[in-house]
């Protein structure tokens, strides 16, 4: 039992432990740099004629914004001078590049995040009503359908960050790579780097998975007698 746990703790949490420690290697000042990662993500993204594509600083992590058509980027990465903001920024306006030729997986990825945030919404309402409901009506089925409900909203959370990594790596290795190497933006010398922050953007959706997996295992728990 305690192997279990430990292996399902280590594929939770090794995942998002290497992706941080590859970006974070990276993040140095490199005064060498011709400019930020925000500087980079617009430079290239003038330069496909995706003026309209916006560039944003943000504090939820670094994304691209279909809806909205914009790159929003870390501070770390948005003001920074370092190959980690350069390659991400690339990687991010890999997803534009997706947006703007009508990528088929992006598109879905797209609305199978409509409808998780749908079914969130309404578990959100049975969630917090079953407790009073409970309550007023003496029924253990309706505990019984919160953790159902919790079940699925975390489900639906495992099912989009898995469907999101071969949208992931298209936008590394078939957009942002050849970029980089297109532009001389990154020399030889830092070419095997690139390839590593690439693979850990990436993978960014590998470690939430792993960890909404983990949840889901936590709320299966709760349905046991």
């Amino acid at each position: 039992m305690l192997v279990a746990l430990a292996l399902i703790l280590g594929l939770a949490f090794l995942p998002q432990m290497w992706v941080r420690g590859v970006i974070k290697r990276y993040e140095t000042d490199r005064p060498d740099l011709p400019g930020t990662g925000g500087d980079f993500a617009r430079h290239i993204l003038d330069g496909m004629g995706l003026q309209a594509v916006r560039v944003e600083e943000t504090t939820l992590g670094d994304h691209y914004d279909p809806q909205a058509k914009a790159v929003r980027l870390l501070p770390a990465h948005m003001r920074g001078r370092s190959l980690s903001a350069v390659v991400i920024a690339a990687h991010e306006v890999g997803h534009a590049m997706q947006d703007a030729t009508g990528y088929g997986p992006l598109q879905a990825r797209t609305r199978l995040a409509k409808q998780a945030q749908r079914i969130e919404t309404v578990g959100s309402v049975v969630m917090l009503a079953a407790p009073v409901l409970l309550v007023l009506l003496k029924s253990p089925h309706l505990m019984i359908a919160q953790v159902l409900m919790g079940v699925l909203i975390l489900g639906m959370g495992v099912l989009m960050h898995l469907v999101t990594l071969p949208v992931e790596f298209d936008a590394s290795f078939r957009r942002a790579l050849p970029v980089l190497k297109a532009g001389n933006y990154v020399g030889p010398a830092d070419m095997r780097a690139s390839r590593k922050i690439l693979t850990a953007a990436a993978f960014t959706y590998v470690a939430a998975a792993a960890l909404s997996l983990l949840d889901v295992m936590r709320w299966f728990r709760a349905l046991k007698p």
